[in-house]
């Protein structure tokens, strides 16, 4: 298993480089996951990881369109936030693993 060093610590990535333990995750890691692609987090950035980490938590499905109902954003606005492939770079930057929905 592989580690990298985010905000001054120690964490397990699988190769792809998502968290393979999402506990070990803090607001500031995601900061600098989101520099490594190319993102700025904002307010709504956050909002839509906090909600993906939720329904992660609860070991609910994640799909874009799950994002789009959420009353957050839509979906437009989500591919804005987290452009290319929104669910893939979402999910690594909350700190959670890739989505089955995702390849």
């Amino acid at each position: 298993m592989a580690q990298k060093i985010y905000a001054g610590v120690s964490v397990d990535v699988n190769e792809e480089g998502y968290f393979t333990n999402p506990a070990q995750w803090t607001r500031e890691m995601a900061a600098e996951v989101a520099g490594e692609e190319g993102i700025n987090l904002t307010d709504n950035h956050y909002a839509v990881l906090s909600f993906l980490r939720e329904r992660y938590g609860k070991g609910e499905a994640l799909t874009i369109r799950s994002v789009g109902n959420s009353g957050i954003i839509d979906i437009k606005g989500f591919y804005g936030l987290f452009p290319g492939a929104p669910m893939k770079k979402a999910a690594k930057i909350a700190g959670i693993p890739k989505p089955s929905s995702c390849v």
